[in-house]
């Protein structure tokens, strides 16, 4: 509850606005069985002069509610509606900050979850929740202190179940709170598995798996309904025996107010009047729990958004960074690197320098750390202090921004928004020109195709590019990264799923590109790298021989025996 508070607080001018309106809504209310008391008593002593004035003060106290019942509504929803708006926001770009290492512990659906379930619990408490606390506060108040004045006994009859009402409203709480977070940790487990379904259909259909997928979704589907109805039996308890008890009050009223209105103790309209305030209060005692279940949800909700936001990205720029260096040259030295919580080294003993303007290529086998050993020069993972510098310096010491907007690098997996060829190839200068994209299209040997397509640039390529083959979602994501112009390039295996003339074609496109640039090629294929400045070979995170090309085939080593294997295939 201190986070939602702690909102609240942020909009407390809202909240004061729309708690007056309220005010102004609920004291026209309670002003309503005076007039009828009033009314009630002139017809019993035979008076009918005033009745067209009091039901002139009726129709005026309607018009009140009308003006102040659409302002609270407007002040409070609002509140409401704008604690969800600034924590969307929040969360969106907290979770942006944060490393691979949290996404590697939490799911897509999870955090999916956050950001629609439990915002929407939190938006409801803060703005339905806190209408309902104040709204029985103000009634309860209001209609308390009249039915006080007109019978103290009657009225310490009436609320003769309010500690059972206290008992039920506590022992609840806790319940629908703990039934809450178990239905919400349910959603995040139902989301996270439509969305691997969705994003791996193919290889659903590929292996005929939909039945099974459909079981296994049907079951989650079916705990997330049982999660949901365990919560439904509590609430479905609890509100049914606020009401019981509130008629409890009622029931005790009728009874002994009817035989002070017989004995003459109180007055006919006395009576109308506090069975009406009895009445408003009716609503507020069964509220109870309604205000109950959505603070509870809410805090729950917020429990969990505390949680995300108090995870902090564990890759971040020095308190005082270092001025950025001129040179562009990298250099690995005696580099050993292992993922956190993992004790097994990944990378081991790494040493290697490379100067501005060369070409470095690693070739290597499967898990050999070569994908790892690119990922540390933008701190996607962080090096060991001192083992990895940029001009000299620990990328460490330097601003990550600025370390990373000197780096285009193009992943293996490329990654492609559900947009136009022309938005995902821009994608980080939206302002290029028609003619720089195009142009970032050729040298990625993407051209051509792109304007075999219907609509060119302006081509939907789908959700992750599904409208594409693999070798064109390479090529997208190399025009992306040559459209920076990064004195740092990295291209970690983009081509391995081009045919070998389309390989040859880009690479001859590329020379001019890297020849310009400190560039990083890491490549299966022996093709893609014989024209590099240096070449080294990892085996199980080790570099175990390193040259340029000529001298490694000349070395009869792994790297002549793979590029013997690929020139047979290729014959």
């Amino acid at each position: 509850m201190r986070g939602i508070l702690r909102e609240l607080w942020r909009y407390r001018l809202w909240l004061l606005f729309g708690v007056l309106a309220l005010l102004a809504v609920d004291a026209a209310q309670l002003a309503l069985p005076l007039i009828v008391r009033a009314a009630v008593d002139d017809l019993v002593a035979g008076i009918g002069a005033h009745l067209p004035r009091y039901a002139s003060y009726l129709v005026g106290i309607a018009g009140v509610v009308l003006v102040f019942r659409f302002l609270w509504r407007l002040f409070l929803f609002g509140a409401g509606r704008r604690i969800e708006r600034d924590l969307r926001n929040r969360l969106f770009s907290h979770l942006l900050t944060l490393s691979p290492a949290f996404y590697a512990q939490h799911s897509t659906g999870d955090l999916m979850a956050h950001a629609t379930n439990d915002l929407e619990a939190v938006r409801r408490a803060c703005g339905m929740g806190v209408l309902l606390a104040a709204d029985t506060v103000i009634m309860v108040s209001f209609a308390l202190a009249a039915m006080i004045s007109i019978s103290p006994r009657l009225t310490l009859l009436a609320f003769a179940p309010l500690p059972l009402i206290t008992l039920v409203v506590l022992g609840f709480g806790r319940l629908i709170h703990r039934r809450f977070e178990a239905v919400q940790a349910s959603f995040a487990r139902l989301t996270e598995r439509v969305r691997e379904a969705l994003s791996g259909i193919r290889i659903l259909r590929a292996f005929a798996r939909e039945e099974g997928m459909g079981r296994v979704f049907a079951r989650d589907n079916q705990d997330y309904i049982r999660l949901n109805m365990a919560l439904v039996r509590v609430w479905g308890v609890f509100r049914p025996l606020i009401g019981l008890l509130a008629g409890l009050g009622t029931g005790i009223v009728l009874w002994f107010g009817g035989r002070a209105v017989l004995t003459l103790d109180i007055s006919l309209g006395d009576f109308v009047a506090f069975t009406s305030y009895l009445g408003m209060l009716i609503w507020p005692m069964m509220a109870l729990g309604w205000i109950v279940n959505l603070l509870q949800r809410g805090a729950a909700s917020m429990d969990r958004i505390q949680k995300l936001f108090a995870a902090q990205p564990d890759i971040t720029s020095p308190p005082k960074p270092k001025p950025f260096p001129r040179s562009h040259s990298i250099e690995f030295r005696n580099l050993t690197f292992s993922y956190p919580g993992e004790s097994r080294p990944v990378l081991r003993e790494i040493s290697v320098r490379v100067e501005q303007g060369m070409t470095l290529g690693v070739v290597g086998l499967t898990g050999s750390g070569k994908s790892t050993l690119v990922r540390l020069i933008p701190r996607l993972y962080d090096p060991p202090p001192g083992t990895l510098l940029l001009g000299g310096t620990d990328v460490r010491e330097l601003e990550l921004e600025r370390l990373r907007g000197a780096i285009g690098m193009v992943p293996q997996d490329v990654f492609l928004f559900s947009a136009t060829l022309r938005e995902n190839i821009a994608f980080g200068r939206p302002e290029a020109s028609e003619e720089e994209i195009w142009e970032a299209a050729r040298l990625a040997g993407l051209a051509d195709e792109i304007a075999s397509f219907p609509d060119g640039l302006d081509t939907l390529v789908g959700e992750r590019g599904i409208a594409l083959s693999g070798g064109q979602r390479q090529r997208v994501g190399i025009a992306r990264a040559l459209l920076l112009d990064p004195p740092i390039l990295i291209l970690d295996d983009v081509l391995s799923s081009v045919d070998a003339k389309v390989e040859e074609e880009i690479l001859g496109h590329l020379q001019g590109v890297l020849a310009r640039r400190t560039a990083i090629v890491v490549a299966h294929r022996i093709s893609a790298v014989r024209g590099a400045d240096w070449i080294i070979v990892l085996q199980d995170g080790q570099i175990v021989e390193q040259g340029d090309h000529r001298r490694l085939v000349a070395q009869g080593g792994l790297y002549a025996r793979l590029h013997e294997l690929q020139q047979a295939l290729v014959s």
